[in-house]
């Protein structure tokens, strides 16, 4: 096969600097070292390299798609494997060239915006308003491709599509639709969703801020805590207690309303790129055409966070992919001892721990998917496969991480990254623990999650 020329000439070149060196041409010393200076133009030469560390190339070129060893893209239609394909291009494209840098900066990504607009994935499986209207399975393959790349990216789409766009479009007005869905379909405008409070996480139908009915409208007051988009966002979703019926409602609040201020979070070690904020409400007037008619109790909540919570299933998968991708390459690439890693036993041994947990892992969320496509999802089917592939997750990330050795834990390898990322999954939409009690309640009939106050257990029929 021919060499490109720029390649032919700089083997040329390395053929008369090894002359230098005062090797015989055919000798084992020249042929070993004319193979390693190959070996490492070629890399040079495809990118993603440094001049620090020339044998191994980071995320900044993304490594190929290995991780479907058992064919599971069949179980998909041609229009999920074209969504899929879409924001794959678009995540290893775009998103990976300059993701790390954001990361470690700890800023959201804003010139990625433009090419967010053009995936069409903002409106998710809603129909109508300038929604895609695209299936549950599809939209899910462009949160498990974002996240493959980029948690955080996929925790972005993930909060202004399948919180706040689908609270709007399953719980507002027709009104509220028409004005805000087309664009935030788009990310023209992009959304928040503000349920969490600092004093309740876990416990989230414990919220405390108020909503006040006057004259037109509504006055807030309260605070919220780990909101994701919320120091920048357009449009915040704000879920507050009815101070009359004591019922939970939620409200459209738009950005620099009087009253309203949402200030970053720091120092967080996963989804860095992730604008988690504090939002404070101090008599922040609403008006009427504000509220949103379809939430009149905490319960209105679950028909958003049925399918949220499917997502943020899947997004351990796509972490699970990218971690398992870049070792693949890695273990190829990097050489000690005179032979690629991969060649090693136990390398061979945690890779393969890696591959066989990825295919499970998207197994799992496919079947919980197709449960929730034929209205037959539970609570605790949801919580059963969130809490298991957060779980497993962890694992394949942390496998991943030995695999790199001290490039583990450099965020331009992907892994680090995504080992602190993982952590986020494993705590929000439902901490592990609270998770697993969910799915244990289903299995036993017992609820544990509030011990008994008088020693009493309440069985569910």
């Amino acid at each position: 096969m021919a060499q490109p020329a720029g390649r032919a000439t700089a083997l040329e070149r390395l053929s008369v600097i090894s002359g230098h060196f005062g090797m015989q041409a055919g000798t084992p010393a020249q042929e070993v070292q004319h193979d390693s200076l190959e070996r490492q133009l070629t890399l040079a030469l495809g990118g993603g390299t440094s001049p620090e560390f020339e044998f191994a190339q980071t995320m900044r070129v993304f490594p190929p798609a290995k991780h479907d060893a058992l064919e599971l893209e069949e179980l998909l239609s041609a229009e999920e494997r074209e969504v899929r394909d879409r924001v794959r291009k678009f995540a290893e494209g775009e998103i990976a060239p300059i993701i790390a840098d954001y990361w470690e900066r700890a800023e959201f990504p804003f010139e990625l915006i433009p090419g967010f607009q053009k995936l069409g994935i903002g409106g998710g499986h809603l129909q109508g308003y300038g929604c895609q209207g695209l299936s549950v399975m599809g939209a899910a393959m462009a949160a498990v491709e974002l996240a493959r790349v980029d948690g955080s990216c996929s925790t972005f789409f993930l909060v202004h599509t399948f919180l706040a766009t689908l609270t709007l479009g399953l719980l507002g007005s027709e009104a509220q639709k028409q004005e805000l869905l087309p664009d935030m379909a788009s990310f023209k405008k992009v959304g928040c969703w503000a349920l969490t409070e600092p004093s309740n996480g876990s416990d989230a139908s414990g919220l405390t801020t108020l909503a006040r009915k006057v004259q037109g409208g509504w006055v807030l007051n309260g605070r919220k805590r780990w909101i994701g988009n919320a120091p920048f966002a357009d449009i915040a979703v704000i879920w507050a207690r009815n101070s009359e019926t004591s019922q939970i409602n939620a409200f459209v609040v738009r950005k620099g309303n009087p009253g309203f201020s949402a200030t970053k979070m720091q120092n967080k070690i996963a989804l860095r790129c992730v604008q988690n904020g504090d939002i404070l409400l101090k008599d922040a007037f609403v008006p009427d055409e504000d509220r949103l008619p379809g939430v009149n109790s905490f319960a209105d909540t679950n028909k958003v966070l049925a399918i949220s919570r499917i997502m943020v299933a899947w997004q351990p998968v796509g972490l699970a992919f990218g971690a398992y991708d870049m070792c693949a390459r890695y273990l190829q690439q990097r050489r000690q001892f005179g032979a690629p890693l991969a060649s090693f036993q136990l390398m061979q041994e945690k890779l393969q721990r890696m591959l066989s947990t990825c295919q499970a892992m998207w197994l799992m969320v496919w079947r919980l998917t197709k449960l929730y496509e034929a209205d037959r999802l539970s609570h605790e089917q949801a919580s059963l496969v969130k809490a298991w592939t957060t779980l497993r997750g962890r694992e394949v990330v942390a496998l991943g991480r030995e695999l790199l050795g001290g490039n583990g834990i450099l965020s331009e390898f992907l892994v680090a990254k995504a080992f602190c990322d993982l952590e986020a999954y494993y705590s929000y939409e439902g901490t592990y623990e609270v998770n697993a009690l969910v799915a244990a309640r289903g299995a036993t009939g017992i609820s544990s999650i509030k011990p008994p106050r008088r020693g009493n257990v309440q069985v569910q029929a």
